[in-house]
């Protein structure tokens, strides 16, 4: 019986793996270029993180985190999301203690969460994110946003929209909160068991919900932007207008929830408009949480972040037809024919490589016919053939595999030859 890959979970082999490489790549480049650096965190924490965290009336810690007790009787969980663990080490490190403020970090890495696989979405994931602490001005909320729209475009994707809202802060909340209690109070056995449960704790989840997403109350619900004090209000003008500033185009919708418990103020999505897409067009998410650093044990630190599935970023790649410059070949394909042309390949071979010459040689005792088809199948540029005839005169055949051109190499020039005609 052979053992199956589990549910929910893929390999990514050699052809697509070079494609995860560009996008990742990419992305670190524009952190780079906004001066965000690098962290990386534990795969597995305190599953008390993520529920102080993310919030226990979330989805993610109700339903989906993988929790597992250890030999010491401890709980942890395999990370569901990234900005709880960066913010843990953050306190953890004292960060925020740092004279360069505010800390401008990104990450990437698996997440996992039991939910119910489909197009795009797997239990084990790869998130790319960003977080930056200590800031409460909102040019640094246009910046992340701006920083999400950047990475998207950078990899050609066109068909894009931003949607952002404003949760406002605890006192907008407060007066939210209380309105859509009673908006949805007199009607709430008609919703489902997890919106019964989040009326008291958090109502503001019930707009989140996707069973009951149709209920005619949904769509009569009070909007944040309409109980947001002077303050809140201000801070989201003040966002619009540092976005249309750096020409990043975007939408308010006023019923736009984040999922998570710890956000405030700024709230946005990047969806993809691509024909063929598919019902889910979320690519990325974020927001402000200026409460998530107290709640992790650390000192009043405002912050915003952003992160999105790589998986789900391919995917909109792929509905744009959208190719990456993946280049797939290879420098060099040494030819042997004879065992003392062989023994001296293993030689050159590394010499090459050591010179950063991509290359490769036969390694199955092939023809020379077939030799050449593994070349082709390297998508090599050149071919360096060498018999024993040719080794005992210090001479090899270099071949252009793109003019078909050949010439005759002295060993001694050989590695700068090809060094040159490769620069």
């Amino acid at each position: 019986m052979s053992i199956q890959i589990p549910r929910g979970t893929q390999d990514i082999l050699p052809g697509d793996v070079e494609k995860w490489q560009y996008v990742e790549e990419t992305a670190k480049k524009l952190c780079h270029a906004y001066q965000y650096k690098e962290i990386r965190t534990p795969i597995f924490e305190s599953s008390e993180l993520f529920t102080r965290g993310v919030g226990d009336t979330t989805d993610i810690v109700q339903k989906e985190m993988y929790m597992f007790e250890d030999r010491g009787g401890r709980s942890l969980a395999l990370r569901p999301e990234g900005t709880a663990s960066v913010v843990r080490s953050f306190v953890g490190n004292k960060m925020y203690g740092n004279p360069g403020q505010p800390v401008k970090l990104y990450y990437s890495g698996p997440m996992f969460r039991y939910e119910r696989p489909q197009a795009g979405r797997y239990r084990q994931f790869v998130q790319f994110g960003v977080e930056a602490l200590g800031s409460e001005d909102p040019a640094i909320d246009a910046e992340v946003l701006s920083l999400a729209m950047s990475i998207y475009k950078e990899l050609g994707l066109k068909q894009l929209k931003l949607v952002i809202n404003s949760l406002g802060d605890a006192g907008s909340r407060n007066a939210h909160r209380e309105a859509l209690i009673n908006h949805f109070k007199p009607r709430i056995d008609e919703f489902c068991g997890d919106c019964q449960n989040r009326l008291e704790k958090n109502p503001l989840r019930i707009l989140d919900c996707k069973k009951d997403r149709d209920h005619e109350l949904m769509a009569t619900a009070p909007s944040i932007l309409e109980y947001l004090n002077d303050e809140s209000r201000d801070y989201f003008e003040k966002v619009q207008r540092y976005l249309k500033d750096m020409d990043v185009e975007f939408e308010v919708d006023p019923t736009l929830v984040r999922g998570l418990d710890y956000y405030n103020h700024t709230a946005f999505e990047i969806m993809s408009n691509a024909e063929g897409f598919g019902a889910i067009t979320t690519l990325c998410g974020g927001g402000r949480y200026n409460g998530l650093v107290e709640e992790i044990g650390g000192p009043e630190t405002p912050g915003i972040g952003f992160a999105f599935s790589i998986e789900r970023l391919l995917a909109a790649l792929e509905a744009e037809g959208v190719g990456l410059p993946i280049n797939e070949g290879i420098d060099l394909f040494i030819v042997a024919l004879g065992e003392e042309a062989k023994d001296y390949a293993v030689k050159l071979l590394h010499t090459v490589r050591k010179e950063g010459i991509s290359s490769e040689k036969d390694y199955l005792d092939r023809k020379l016919k077939a030799q050449f088809k593994a070349a082709d199948r390297s998508q090599a540029k050149y071919v360096a053939v060498i018999g024993d005839d040719e080794l005992k005169e210090n001479k090899i055949n270099l071949k252009d595999m793109t003019t078909g051109e050949q010439e005759e190499i002295a060993l001694e020039q050989f590695v700068e030859t090809v060094k040159g005609k490769l620069s």
